[in-house]
């Protein structure tokens, strides 16, 4: 099928914007020559904040130069990843193939526990350097431990949570498409499994962010539309054709979409809670929209992420829109490349497809 040109001008324009500004900028400033590892956030006078480090932050920015290296960048993606994943597999470490959640400046543990959204992105950035056995070392130290059960239900503080499920599923994902061991694809049809029986409410047949160890859903408990696109994409990607992941699509546009961006959060019945938007949740739509080849979304959810992206640094970008239309002034997180950077790989994708 004949791709509209407009969208190979958008491919173009996400690639350039990521070449020339945002890849060569967090290398140069996001990156910590002195200390190792990565700075949290730049500020939008394109200077570094230093302050606590999360595992996830630089386990992402492995990925996105990774990444960035398929995609035809030809900056120094090896020597960014290299560089990340040193800092993950070292000051994050804990020696049981686990990684903890947070250190300081200098490397020391600020928090020790095995967060598995850590887990997840640990895994995901492993894959981007082909380190497998490390790789299997952390998931059967997660399945072990009771952090990811046998079904695939992830456990968090108590409950089963759709949010670090999700991106496990991402990372076995993308370790069935490199890997050579046959555990990633088995771990992935569970998680999948379990997904579409238990996650999603039979009553509107959006994904459920939290249910207990019982999967039985939380009533309070929210739907995000930037994960019903996230969720979508997935499923998609490792189901093929799926009737749930178009579904999840079509509720995160049709009842997640509001003022040109995704909000935030709506309850059990789709009805709006919190109408503030993250950039985050600008990409999956666009990620998604490109993954089910609909180009009219793709636009639309291109140019609610060019709001973020409209910034007086190139590279940088804003993370939260109120309700009001307003931007929170704050610094630009780097946890974002890694949404930002999935969202055009989908693309480019699409568009060499």
């Amino acid at each position: 099928m004949t791709l509209p040109a407009q969208i190979h001008e958008l491919n173009n324009s996400l690639k350039a914007w990521l070449f020339d500004h945002a890849l060569p900028l967090w290398w140069e400033v996001g990156f910590d020559r002195d200390k190792g590892g990565c700075f949290e956030k730049i500020g939008q006078d394109g200077k570094a904040v230093d302050g606590p480090r999360r595992a996830r932050v630089v386990a992402r920015q492995a990925w996105v130069y990774a990444e960035a290296g398929r995609l035809g960048w030809t900056g120094p993606w090896e020597q960014a990843r290299d560089h990340a994943l040193d800092a993950l597999t070292t000051t994050f470490a804990r020696g049981d193939g686990l990684f903890r959640i947070l250190a300081d400046a200098d490397g020391g543990s600020l928090d020790e526990r095995a967060n598995p959204y850590e887990q997840a992105f640990a895994l995901l950035a492993l894959s981007g350097a082909g380190r497998e056995d490390e790789a299997i070392r952390t998931r059967e130290a997660l399945l072990a431990g009771g952090i990811v059960r046998h079904d695939g239900g992830v456990l968090d503080d108590g409950l089963l949570r759709a949010n670090p499920m999700m991106h496990l599923f991402e990372a076995v994902q993308a370790w069935a498409a490199v890997g050579e061991d046959h555990g990633w694809r088995a771990l992935a049809d569970r998680i999948a499994r379990s997904a579409v029986a238990y996650l999603i409410d039979p009553d509107t047949d959006a994904l459920i962010e939290l249910a207990d160890p019982d999967w039985r859903l939380l009533p309070d408990a929210d739907v995000e539309p930037g994960h019903q696109f996230e969720w979508g994409w997935l499923l998609l990607s490792h189901l093929g054709e799926s009737l749930h992941a178009r579904r999840l699509i079509e509720i995160g546009e049709t009842r997640g979409v509001e003022r040109g961006v995704a909000i935030f959060s709506l309850d059990r019945t789709l009805a709006p809670r919190d109408r503030s938007a993250r950039l985050w949740s600008q990409t999956e739509r666009l990620h998604a929209h490109a993954a089910i080849g609909n180009w009219d979304g793709v636009l639309k959810g291109a140019a609610g992420l060019q709001r973020y992206l409209d910034v007086p640094v190139p590279g940088l970008w804003r993370d939260r829109l109120l309700p009001d239309g307003t931007f929170v002034d704050e610094p630009a997180p780097g946890s974002s490349l890694y949404h930002i950077v999935s969202a055009a790989s989908a693309l480019d994708a699409a568009c060499r497809n």
